[in-house]
Formats: structure tokens, C-alpha cells, sequence
């Protein structure tokens, strides 16, 4: 008896039986997929985490059953049910051949043979021995879904469950840690509607909560309040955007609403000496949800904590993208530990976020010392002096210099496709915008356009544009600081980087903006002139951070003889401050851009830097490699799939066995993208992927497609009769122009079709009436050993 006649026949009826699926409020879900699988070369993906039966009831998944066939062993599927639901926080897991129940209890780590499945009441008293009212309050509310296509994730859906329940136990400070692109606006959605509808408030009064969403940039609030909207779930007077010109237009705050969008900004102001907060009582807001908290009010230097500290009865959600470090100890501090934490690693692997891979360029001027054959065109320079990444477009600029950088990464990428550059400041990204629509190969003005502060609505209307997945216009936009967060573009492929990233939370913040799915984008690539890429080798790059250490001269962590970084304006609470200048009342400041030296470098100087690039591999399990380590650890595995040169060939040879192979290979860490990249390493481009499994496993010298394809030849004339041949010849012209992907089964009838111009009884009448057979066979003589 097979796996789907032993759930039909024996497991689903016991299921059935403890009620499941019958009693009111239950429910099973079958093939039911936790991930969607890591996103590999060509839209294909990893296998997906899939659970056989997930059993739900009051809205909470209580228990992950994993089937066997029935003459499988009763504990064969154990390893996949704990794997299951300890992704998912599920308490209980068993395992079923149909004949017996194995259960496990994932908190308490008991295990062993059960007789019958617990009914859902009980499966809930089990998972939640202590009561709770408000639990039982939240559970009896259903999540919305737009019409039901939308569903929660399982990452959101515990995050949901997490806050709620703290929330439940009266706990009033409260941390979410999930990586840039993986919806946290939505789980905030979730906890609000659910609260809304359970008619939960800090009085214990029958009425809806009063909720505020406070960001500290207004993209963010505004499309926080899009989402919400977006939903169609509220009510159109239930939700409110809080903005300065509203507030003046009716001479006072609004009130008369639950869900409440704003910024720190909005409500640090207000007429004479009373900020606009002020004019709400301080237990006005039941629920305060701060994005991205390590930027706001939680740092305690902040003059927006006075906003929170205002409103302390509430409970205070912070969500953010960065996990604990020396940079955001205030955050953790004041929130406590994250409930939950999703990192950008498991995005990536699940299959929710999309993968990315990192070009290091070097150029022979990452380093500069002044000569005296350079023209300094205005400002001074100090003779003998390194100038480094860190001072150039700060105190030196050499347009040579950035020229170079612009012209390699603009012949590196699609010229089409969206891509964002962060340069060193305002006006070092008004120059590269210059020089990108000097180089382009677009007609449209608007190729590139520049968003920074100094912008204004100019700029908001370009990231508007460039953020519409329908338009192209802008297709690439310059920044310094402004674009690393709230950019919710998920077209975005390329993202440059020309100015160093020092801190580790800002470097993950901008390869969030890459990270979100879209359809037909496999990865994107980070191009890294500044040698950013470091951070990657960082042990806190994702996943806890380690134990901190004591600063060895004063003994604290952190250091309290380091000096510390500067605090943020009190004006704008910004650092570095973009506040005006007081003496030209201008940002960025004529008086500062003046001390900085211009310099044009010498003809030769100019026409002769050169460059190297470095590509990064990745490991399955999230941390970077070099091309030698990534070489090594596909030489250690290529064993698994074939024993001999041979054997490789053989495989190789037919379109089936050559799939399952690749598919094998993906499965362990080596896409097809990735050894697309071995090609380039191994100067194999115009290759075939033959070789460069070849080469890893046996040494082999790599041969052309054009090289495969003449021998082939010489093999077709005995085989093949002349109408096969002619046919044959057009498949090879494909293959060597393409690659082998021109010799999948699948693309067989394309290539009739292209070849006959849809006449397939042509094809027939040329090729006879087993054409795969022909397709298939010919492929045996581009891989034979002819030497």
C-alpha cells in the first residue's frame, strides 16, 4: 500500500475521527507549504519544506503530521515532522505509517507511541496548559486575507502569535527582529485587526483600540497606511494619516479614529512651545507600533524618546530588520529581547526573499597620493598624503576616477534593468548621475535621476516612478543616504556601491532593498567598489550575535574609554546633521564644499587605470566562499552523483539524466547560476557546464561549444540521414550560441517549431515520425572522449 492509499484509507479516517476537520473551528491542512524553497537559476526553486497534514484549530496551528507508506517503519517520517514543527513553533509532531502514532512533544522533548490523535480541545490544552482570556478573545478572530489570496506566512503568523500572547500576560514593551522585505508591515496589520476586532484596549472598556503607527520617515508612515488600506478590512474612517498640513488645515490633531499614521517629525512639531503629541492625553493610544525602532525613539539620546516617554502607558511593538548590536544596544534595551527574530538568511533559503550575489571590483585608484604632474583644479591637496575610500568625494574628488567606475559598472549590468547607486554624499551623487546619463545607451532624459534630501518632491516623484514596477523611467536613481531603508522597489537588480558602509546595520538595511521577490528575478548582484563586501565575513553577519567581550583597558562592554560615536543633531536628529549651514544657510554647506580639492589627473594617469572584479560564492547554509573553497567543497560532493569520467559523460549525455543531475547538484548547493560563475573562474565561458564538472572532478582541459559542436559533426555524417542532419546543425547552432540549456527535452518542440515554422507535420515528413529519439540521440557524440 503506497503513501496516498494509506492516508486515505487509515490515516485520514483517524484524523477524522479525534474530530479534526469536524469539530467546529478545526480544520486539516493537507500538503501544506511552510517554505517556498530557495530561489535557484532560471525561476526554478529548491524543494519546499511541506508538511503532509497541519492540524488547526481556533486559528492556531496545534500539530504537524508527517505520512509514510504503510510498510515504511512507524518513525520513518519522524526527522521531517520535527524539522516541520520546529519551523513552524508547533508544539506537537507525529509521525503515521497508518498502522500507529508516534508523538512527540517539541518543548518538553518526550516521545513515544500513542493510540489515538487528541481531539483539537485537547491538542489546545495541551499546547496552552495556562489559561487565558484574552488568548481565547484573540483566537475567535479569523485572519483577513484580500479576498483570499493572501495568506499569511509561517514566520508572520508566529510573530502574530508571539505578540498577541504577550500582550495577553499584560507585558507592555515588545521587540520583533525580521530581516528587511519579509513584511513586518503586514504582521503589524495582523496584530491591529485582531486586536481591533477582539475590542482589547489598556481600560478594560467595550470599545476599539486607539493604535498608532510611528515611523521617522514619511515614505514609510504613508506606506504603512497604503497597506493597511490595501487590505479593505477597516473601515474608511477607521484609519487616519496624521500629516502637518492636515493638522493646520483643521486647527487640531485628529482623534476620531483607531488606526493613526505618522512621524517623529510630524509630532516633535507644533505652534510655540506644546509639540503636537502633547495635545493627545498621555493614555490616548493603546498600542504604539514603531518602525524600524534602532532608528527612532528607542536610542536613549534621542530627543523623539520624549514622544514614548509621553505616552509610556501604552504598549510599545518595535519592529526592525537589524539584530542586537554595539551600534543599537539603546533598542534592546529598551524594548527587552525580540519575541521572534527572522533573518535574512532564512529568507533567503525558505524562498521569501531573493538570493544575491557580490562583484568585488578593485581599481588602480581605490588609493590616491598627489604628483606633481596632476592639476589641483581648486582647493588644496597635502603632498605625500594616502588618500583612501573614505576621504574621496569627501575632502578630494577625481572625476577621472568616478568616470572609470561609472563606464565598468555601466558595461557590467542590463542597462535595463533597475539599480540603485549610493555614493559618498549629495553632490558626489549629482556627479554620477551626470556622468551614468553621459554613458547610457537610453535616449530617455530622465534615465538616471538623483534622490536625496536636498531633491524635495522632485526626487519623491522620481522614487515614485522608479518604485512602479510598470514603468522604467527612472531605470536607475543616485543616492547618499537617502534610498538605504524605505524603498520598497522589488524590481530592483543591481546595487552599486561607491561609498564605504561602516556599519553593519546600515549595510544590511541597503541589501534589503534587492531582497524582495519579483517575477523572473532569480538574484540580484551588489557591485562593491569599496570593498563592503567585508561585512559578509563579519561572525554576526546573520544569526545571534556572539557573546560580547570586555573592552581589555576599562573592562565594560560596551568600551567607556572609546570614544563614542557623535549623537544625532537635536534639531533633526540626524547623523552626520542636515541641518542648513548658519553662516550660508545652505546643505549641503558652500562654505564646507569650498575646503574640498579638486584635482584632474595627469593624461596618462587617466587613460591607464585598470580594474579587477572577484565574484562571491555562496554556501547553502547563508555564509560567503571564495571561488577555491566553493571549487572544493563541488569536488567533495561530485562523488555522490558519479564515480567515473565516464559515467559523467554518460549522464551527461541524455536530457533526463543530465536534468536529475542538475537538479541533484541544486539541491546541495550548486545551481546552475553558480556554476555558470565556475565558468568565468575557470576561463570556460564559451564552454559548456560539462566542463566545468569536468574540470573540478577529473581535471579535464575545457573544450568550446564551438569545439564540441565540429566533432559532433563528424559523427552526425555516419548516423543520421541528410534531413536529419540539416535539422541537427540548426539544434547545434543553438547549443553553441545558448549553451547546453538548448539541448533540454523541453525544447524540442520550440525548436521544430522555429525550424518549420510551426508545421510539425513538415518536421515528421523531414525528420521521421521519432524525433526525440533523433534529438536525444545525436547528444552522445558532443560529450564522447575523442581524444
Amino acid at each position: 500500500m503506497n503513501e496516498a492509499e494509506t492516508r486515505a484509507e487509515h490515516i485520514d479516517p483517524a484524523l477524522k475521527a479525534a474530530g479534526w476537520g469536524v469539530v467546529e473551528g478545526s480544520k486539516i491542512l493537507r500538503e501544506y507549504y511552510i517554505t517556498q524553497g530557495r530561489l535557484e537559476s532560471h525561476g526554478k526553486r529548491a524543494k519546499a519544506d511541506i508538511a503532509d497534514y497541519v492540524l488547526v484549530y481556533r486559528n492556531h496551528k496545534l500539530g504537524v503530521v508527517e505520512a509514510k507508506a504503510w510498510d515504511l517503519e512507524l518513525t520513518e517520517g519522524v526527522g521531517q515532522a520535527k524539522k516541520y514543527a520546529g519551523k513552524m513553533a508547533v508544539r506537537y509532531a507525529y509521525s503515521t505509517n497508518g498502522q500507529g502514532i508516534y508523538g512527540i512533544d517539541m518543548q518538553e522533548g518526550t516521545e513515544g507511541e500513542i493510540t489515538v490523535y487528541p481531539t483539537p480541545e485537547e491538542l489546545w490544552n495541551l499546547t496552552f496548559a495556562e489559561a487565558n482570556a484574552w488568548r481565547d478573545r484573540f483566537a475567535s478572530v479569523p485572519f483577513p486575507d484580500k479576498g483570499g489570496n493572501w495568506t499569511l506566512r509561517y514566520y508572520q503568523q508566529i510573530s502574530v502569535e508571539r505578540v498577541l500572547e504577550r500582550i495577553g500576560h499584560k507585558i507592555d514593551r515588545i521587540l520583533l527582529t525580521l530581516a528587511t522585505g519579509t513584511g513586518k508591515t503586514s504582521i503589524a496589520f495582523q496584530i491591529a485587526w485582531i486586536l481591533f476586532q477582539a475590542r482589547w484596549n489598556l481600560t478594560g472598556a467595550e470599545r476599539r483600540p486607539r493604535i498608532l503607527f510611528l515611523a521617522d520617515r514619511n515614505t514609510l508612515a504613508t506606506q504603512a497606511y497604503n497597506d493597511f488600506t490595501s487590505f479593505a478590512a477597516f473601515e474608511d474612517d477607521a484609519l487616519v494619516r496624521i500629516s502637518p498640513d492636515e493638522i493646520r488645515k483643521k486647527g487640531k490633531v485628529p482623534k476620531n479614529a483607531n488606526v493613526f499614521f505618522t512621524i517623529f517629525q510630524t509630532f516633535m512639531c507644533g505652534p510655540g512651545d506644546t509639540p503636537y503629541f502633547g495635545e493627545y492625553p498621555p493614555d490616548f493610544f493603546d498600542l504604539i507600533i514603531i518602525d524600524e525602532c534602532h532608528r527612532g525613539g528607542a536610542k536613549d539620546e534621542s530627543t523623539w524618546r520624549d514622544i514614548l516617554t509621553y505616552f509610556k502607558p501604552a504598549v510599545q511593538l518595535g519592529l526592525t530588520a537589524t539584530p542586537k548590536r554595539w551600534d543599537n544596544v539603546d533598542t534592546y534595551a529598551y524594548f527587552g529581547e525580540p519575541v521572534y527574530t527572522y533573518s535574512l538568511k532564512e529568507g533567503i533559503n525558505d524562498g521569501f526573499l531573493t538570493p544575491f550575489k557580490v562583484r568585488q571590483i578593485s581599481t588602480t585608484l581605490d588609493e590616491y597620493v598627489y604628483t606633481p604632474d596632476d592639476t589641483v583644479v581648486f582647493g588644496e591637496v597635502q603632498p605625500g598624503k594616502l588618500y583612501t575610500e573614505a576621504e574621496f568625494n569627501k575632502i578630494i574628488e577625481i572625476k577621472e576616477r568616478e568616470e572609470h567606475r561609472v563606464r565598468l559598472f555601466m558595461g557590467m549590468i542590463n542597462q535595463n534593468e533597475k539599480t540603485l547607486v549610493f555614493c559618498a554624499s549629495q553632490i558626489h551623487a549629482l556627479a554620477v548621475r551626470d556622468l551614468i546619463n553621459q554613458v547610457k545607451d537610453s535616449k530617455e532624459p530622465n534615465y538616471c535621476a538623483r534622490v536625496t534630501a536636498n531633491d524635495g518632491a522632485v526626487g519623491d516623484e522620481h522614487l515614485a516612478n522608479f518604485k512602479d514596477n510598470e514603468k522604467s523611467i527612472p531605470t536607475i536613481l543616485t543616492t547618499s543616504q537617502k534610498l538605504s531603508t524605505g524603498v520598497d522597489a522589488r524590481n530592483i537588480r543591481n546595487i552599486v556601491l561607491m561609498r564605504p558602509i561602516r556599519s553593519m546595520i546600515e549595510f544590511k538595511q541597503i541589501i534589503g532593498r534587492g531582497t524582495r521577490l519579483f517575477d523572473g528575478k532569480d538574484y540580484f548582484t551588489i557591485y562593491d567598489f569599496v570593498k563592503a563586501h567585508q561585512h559578509f565575513n563579519d561572525p554576526e553577519w546573520d544569526g545571534p550575535p556572539l557573546p560580547e567581550e570586555a573592552c581589555a583597558k576599562c573592562g565594560q562592554r560596551p568600551c567607556v574609554c572609546e570614544v563614542k560615536p557623535p549623537s544625532p543633531c537635536k534639531v533633526c536628529d540626524q547623523t552626520p546633521c542636515v541641518c542648513p549651514c548658519e553662516k550660508c544657510g545652505k546643505r549641503p554647506c558652500e562654505c564646507e564644499r569650498k575646503k574640498k580639492a579638486k584635482v584632474k589627473l595627469a593624461d596618462g594617469k587617466a587613460r591607464n587605470i585598470q580594474h579587477m572584479m572577484m565574484t562571491s560564492f555562496w554556501h547553502p547554509d547563508g555564509t560567503p566562499m571564495s571561488a577555491q573553497q566553493f571549487m572544493e567543497m563541488l569536488f567533495g560532493k561530485l562523488p555522490e552523483f558519479f564515480q567515473s569520467e565516464d559515467e559523467l559523460r554518460s549522464l551527461w549525455s541524455n536530457p533526463l539524466t543530465r536534468k536529475k543531475l542538475l537538479e541533484g547538484l541544486e539541491e546541495k548547493g550548486f545551481g546552475k547560476s553558480q556554476l555558470h560563475e565556475m565558468q568565468t573562474i575557470i576561463d570556460a565561458e564559451k564552454s559548456d557546464l560539462f566542463d566545468v564538472l569536468a574540470h573540478v572532478a577529473y581535471a579535464l582541459p575545457t573544450l568550446s561549444r564551438v569545439e564540441r559542436a565540429a566533432k559532433a559533426k563528424v559523427e552526425i555524417s555516419t548516423h543520421f540521414n541528410s534531413k536529419q542532419q540539416v535539422f541537427l546543425d540548426f539544434v547545434l547552432s543553438h547549443y553553441v550560441n545558448v549553451g547546453v540549456e538548448e539541448l533540454d527535452q523541453d525544447k524540442l518542440a520550440p525548436l521544430l517549431k522555429l525550424k518549420y515554422h510551426d508545421s510539425i507535420q513538415d518536421a515528421v515528413a523531414d525528420l521521421g515520425s521519432d524525433v526525440g529519439q533523433t534529438f536525444t540521440g545525436f547528444q552522445k557524440y558532443l560529450y564522447h572522449d575523442v581524444a
